[in-house]
């Protein structure tokens, strides 16, 4: 159903689900909906693999936890105790932002782990670590797109390697870095994180940067379909361009192909509009998820940008966070994620919106299921991950 990456997933990934099954005998009780069906732990703890595992897991989930398990939240804060009373929630993910990267490597693993409910399906936990420009971690002085671009291959594949072994060393098993964009015009906001100035540098580069990731962390390619073509800021405004398809495929698809073809576990919709393929931005266009699925034949985990930024567009269609939160995950999205303007309470919200969109039959709970199960079977292959890692003693800094 879904690609497999090459990490293990033991029968003890599964110890945890009784008290999936208490947890949703509760929430059936307090909301009158009939339990979810129930799957023996036995036969899940059997299962093949993730992905069969995750769908049986998914199976027992009440509507209201499957809701949460595709929410990748966020709180602006390092106090460990808000930070597991935030994920008591049961959301799928969290993204750390600058305010939660505290002084010391010790205290950023205490806060990572503090994020972590359940031992045996920890949450996806994601950072934007591209490096350079866009750099969450103080100890990354990797070399980074600004020097990579006109850099042989060979250095990015080493930076990237790098840069995820200081990723996964914090306990991230997410990284929002790889930029496949791309663009030669240097005013272009994205210019300075792209890791290449046409389609073939950027396609090389990019293929590298996920091989030397995926190892060791899930990588993300980043903000399909292309923020090149797209004059602007999305994170103030919704870019666009009169590109067609075709001109797309020729042009800025091809880093993307790349990156998949590489193994990115994955793909994050940017807030832009090809207004000739449709006029929505992509990460609310469910033609767009429709290409990246049939067309470049990604079955990893499709994810939002940062909701909060359409509604930072000012325009008002975009300005309720749950309403844009629905319509993500049914045109396509498996993980909503939520940043700017969100609040201890904007998950919550978000999760109550989803479920009530399922209960209402706006959102098919079948959208719903098949999105919790590949967020699901990424949480399980991150947290069963075999690879070996170290930080590279050898590797230049970006100077």
């Amino acid at each position: 159903m879904f690609r497999r990456r090459a990490w293990a997933v033991g029968a003890a990934a599964i110890v945890g689900l009784c008290a999936l099954t208490a947890s949703s005998s509760a929430s059936a009780q307090v909301t009158g909906r009939a339990e979810a069906p129930t799957v023996a732990a036995e036969a899940i703890a059997e299962a093949a693999g993730p992905d069969e595992r995750a769908e049986m897991l998914v199976g027992r989930m009440t509507t209201a936890q499957q809701a949460a398990s595709i929410v990748m939240g966020h709180i602006p804060t390092t106090d460990a105790a808000a930070l597991s009373a935030y994920m008591a929630q049961g959301l799928g993910g969290f993204i750390l932002m600058g305010a939660n990267i505290p002084a010391t490597d010790g205290e950023l693993a205490a806060l990572t782990a503090s994020l972590t409910i359940d031992p045996e399906l920890p949450p996806l936990i994601a950072i934007d670590q591209e490096g350079g420009i866009v750099s969450r971690l103080p100890a990354d002085d990797y070399a980074a797109s600004t020097t990579l671009k006109s850099l042989p291959v060979a250095d990015t594949a080493a930076a990237f390697s790098a840069r995820a072994a200081l990723v996964a060393k914090s306990g991230i098993t997410v990284d929002f870095g790889t930029v496949a964009d791309v663009t030669a015009d240097p005013s272009s906001f994205i210019y300075g994180r792209a890791l290449g100035t046409d389609p073939k540098s950027s396609a090389d580069r990019v293929a590298a940067a996920t091989a030397a990731q995926e190892p060791v962390v899930a990588s993300t390619l980043k903000h399909f379909p292309g923020h090149g073509a797209a004059p602007g800021d999305s994170h103030h405004a919704i870019p666009s361009t009169v590109e067609t398809l075709d001109e797309w495929r020729a042009k800025d698809a091809v880093p993307f192909i790349a990156g998949i073809d590489a193994g990115a576990s994955l793909l994050m919709f940017g807030h832009l509009a090809y207004t000739s393929v449709d006029p929505a931005p992509a990460s609310l266009s469910a033609r767009w998820h429709e290409i990246a699925r049939d067309e470049l034949g990604f079955d990893g985990v499709l994810v939002t940008d940062d909701l909060g930024m359409l509604q930072s567009s000012g325009l008002p269609e975009y300005a309720d966070p749950v309403a844009n939160a629905v319509t993500a995950v049914a045109v396509g999205n498996d993980l909503v994620l939520m940043i700017a303007g969100s609040t201890a309470d904007t998950a919550s919200e978000i999760v109550a919106g989803i479920t009530a969109a399922v209960d209402s039959g706006a959102l098919p709970a079948e959208r719903l299921a098949d999105a919790a199960t590949r967020v699901v079977a990424l949480r399980l292959q991150s947290s069963a991950a075999s690879a070996e890692w170290s930080l590279c003693a050898e590797c230049e800094p970006a100077g």
